[in-house]
């Protein structure tokens, strides 16, 4: 099996971010964070030590939470990148323009040898590699919330990916203790396109009075063994987050894709799930 690269490059250090980065490094990486400013270094690292005390209390460590935070620092900008990072793995949010600006930076920036990935839930590889010098080393590694407890990495490839560049992650991804799923670069990949499309009709449901949220819920969770139902997942990726997911898939894929009234509505209102307090339900 191939071992985990030995330095690892995160961009962006909020919440997928921090947990990509805890995630190598309990695999034995040295992870860099890339946080603009001194104040949000300081919370990506309080994110990883936060997500390293849970994982102690599961018992998810081989070695002390101390040892594992050892392995991660920050830096100011992709310039300061570790010029031997084996991986460098682009966790910002959705904004394609965004994301291309960072990842072509960091190709600058790493040795010619780097794989450079971009932790994206339905925007376009093959659009976001057109701005990179070496395409082949460049894939979608899609990481699922929350990343140190979350089973699956779905890879997207795009047309210019190496072979070897996906044999090489598909291994990273083994040594993460986590299962791959494989995909051709298409709008909402293979996860976010069938989530959203579950996500929206529940949606719109509680719009048209169908039934309460949580017997929406339940007739997913008890009926079809799903782990939890369409809304409260939702709550928990961020309204808003699924806003930009179906406005994404609605332009590129059609009406079925359309945004219900009542998700905008929330939205606007900044009832944006868990992180806010407020969704389809109340969070403490």
């Amino acid at each position: 099996m191939t071992a985990a690269p030995a330095v690892v490059g995160v961009i962006g250090g909020g919440r997928m971010g921090a947990g990509i980065a805890q995630s190598f490094a309990m695999a034995g990486s040295s992870v860099t964070v890339v946080e603009s400013g001194v104040e949000a270094a300081a919370a990506a690292l309080d994110r990883v030590a936060a997500g390293l005390k849970r994982a102690a209390e599961r018992n998810a460590l081989a070695e002390s939470a101390d040892q594992v935070l050892a392995r991660v620092t920050t830096a100011r900008s992709v310039e300061d990148l570790p010029p031997h990072v084996g991986l460098v793995v682009e966790a910002v949010f959705e904004d394609a323009a965004l994301k291309a600006r960072l990842l072509a930076a960091a190709e600058r920036a790493v040795g010619e040898g780097t794989i450079l990935a971009s932790n994206t839930s339905s925007l376009s590889v093959t659009d976001i590699a057109a701005a990179l010098i070496r395409p082949g080393r460049f894939l979608g590694m899609h990481f699922f919330n929350p990343v140190p407890a979350s089973e699956l990495v779905e890879i997207v490839v795009a047309p210019d990916t190496a072979a070897d560049t996906v044999e090489t992650v598909l291994g990273w991804t083994h040594r993460l203790d986590k299962k791959d799923v494989v995909v051709k670069d298409s709008p909402g990949f293979a996860s976010s396109r069938l989530g959203l499309a579950l996500g929206l009709e529940a949606i719109r449901m509680v719009e048209e009075g169908v039934a309460e949220p949580e017997a929406i819920d339940d007739a997913m969770r008890l009926g079809y063994k799903h782990p939890m139902g369409p809304l409260r997942l939702t709550d928990l990726v961020g309204l808003d987050v699924r806003l930009a997911i179906a406005e994404h898939l609605h332009a590129t894929l059609g009406e079925r894709f359309a945004p219900p009234r009542l998700l905008r509505e929330k939205v606007a209102q900044g009832e944006l799930g868990r992180k806010t307090g407020k969704g389809f339900y109340t969070w403490e």
